[in-house]
């Protein structure tokens, strides 16, 4: 799904994977790629000085304590590798910050990481994310097998495969909900509007990510539904709006919701079309470690001498790039926001290398709206506040709908 644009790209997803094969939430996210380094087996920064006031005594005595007199008990178990008492150091120091999106991965799982945003997925088809500490899904991708399931976004996973997910973090549901295509997963799942806990299997498959469909409706309405911000997305959507120019209307619906995010200069590039040069569309707030970053539009402006009246659709399955564009839109008073809050996906993370094929992903920065909101407060508040109940999903019934073609119609 990712291509990297010389040595830098911008991704904007949600936590760090998707469970269709590992994406990253898998949330906004920054990847610096470091080629020369992964050949060498050195690392980004040259040699590394240890900083003069860690006394690493204590550390190094744990380590020849352990070397020396650790005995083995279980007959199943094995003595770690010097690699492998590295790495569990490298991952004990990462998880010490608290950070569910500032993650160290080995060289294994970093090149299952890189495998999956260039596109190979294999799994369920849902992204994930923690909550109050909690794991929950995102959003289900549009005809996932999770989607196909009745998996639904805000659902709180419990239980994988009888595993309960307590205090596990995202890589770590990821590790154990992929694999290999044809194969069942069993999920326990809390619902909010269900007393008791959902149990349901997926079967994994391969995972299309969809991007873009769009319509006009009998009542004259034109709806976008944008399922991802990926690399092919920015020439469809225009594609959509010169569609929705030949077709005569000035209602526009953009549909938002379930959708995760993608890369950032696809949302900067579609907020682009609707807002003049030089208007903010977001900002990476680094809180004083350098100065904050704005991106902004570049001014296509295509609206500028048009009467458009544009509704988008969120709700808690809208994340990163989503919230950035719906945010950017509703801030420069382009477009009104319907349904519910979004997901509240708004920090900035750094893929570098540490060498040998390891590599560190670090919260970097949070995002910021044009009015100085950070997106991770809650994520973006509804003009018009509708729900959409599951009785609603069960009879296909969809009142955020709705009541977007009725404002934009002005019933």
């Amino acid at each position: 799904m990712q291509t990297i644009r010389r040595s830098k790209a911008l991704f904007v997803l949600i936590g760090l994977f998707i469970a269709f094969g590992a994406g990253s939430v898998v949330s906004v996210q920054q990847f610096i790629g470091s080629p020369a380094s992964a050949q060498t087996g050195g690392n980004l920064f040259g040699k590394v000085n240890a900083p003069a006031d860690v006394n690493m005594e204590q550390f190094w005595t744990a380590w020849n304590l352990l070397e020396q007199n650790f005995v083995q008990t279980h007959a199943s178990s094995s003595i770690p590798t010097k690699e492998e008492r590295l790495y569990g150091a490298i991952t004990g120091l990462t998880e010490s910050y608290g950070d569910p999106y500032t993650v160290f991965m080995p060289p294994q799982e970093a090149q299952i990481f890189k495998e999956d945003i260039s596109g190979a997925f294999e799994g369920v088809g849902m992204e994930l994310g923690l909550k109050e500490g909690k794991l929950v899904v995102v959003a289900p991708l549009k005809n996932s097998p999770a989607e196909k399931a009745g998996i639904k976004s805000g659902d709180v996973i419990l239980a994988i495969d009888g595993k309960l997910t307590d205090g596990m973090g995202v890589d770590d549901a990821v590790k154990v909900i992929r694999g290999k295509k044809g194969t069942m997963v069993k999920m326990t799942l809390m619902r909010d509007e269900s007393l008791e806990p959902l149990v349901i299997s997926v079967m994994r498959d391969t995972i299309t990510i969809p991007v873009l469909t769009h319509y006009k409706r009998d009542d004259g309405v034109y709806v976008l539904e944008l399922y991802s911000f990926s690399a092919n997305s920015v020439e469809l959507f225009r594609g959509a709006l010169r569609a929705f120019f030949e077709s005569g209307s000035s209602k526009m619906l953009l549909d938002l919701r379930g959708n995760p995010g993608g890369y950032l200069e696809a949302a900067v590039d579609m907020a682009s079309f609707f807002l003049p040069v030089g208007a903010v569309v977001v900002a990476e707030d680094f809180q004083g470690k350098q100065d904050n970053v704005y991106h902004r539009s570049l001014g296509y402006n295509v609206f500028a001498n048009r009467n458009l009246k544009m509704a988008i659709l969120v709700d808690q399955g809208s994340a990163s790039a989503s919230e950035i564009l719906a945010g950017a839109l509703q801030q420069n008073n382009v477009a009104k926001l319907i349904g519910t809050k979004t997901f509240g996906k708004g920090s900035v993370q750094e893929l570098l290398s540490l060498g040998g094929g390891a590599e560190l992903k670090i919260t970097i920065a949070r995002w910021l709206t044009p009015n100085g909101t950070s997106i991770s407060d809650g994520g973006l508040k509804p003009d018009v506040e509708v729900e959409r109940t599951q009785d609603d999903f069960k009879n296909n019934k969809d009142p955020q709908k709705d009541a977007a073609v009725n404002w934009l119609l002005g019933q």
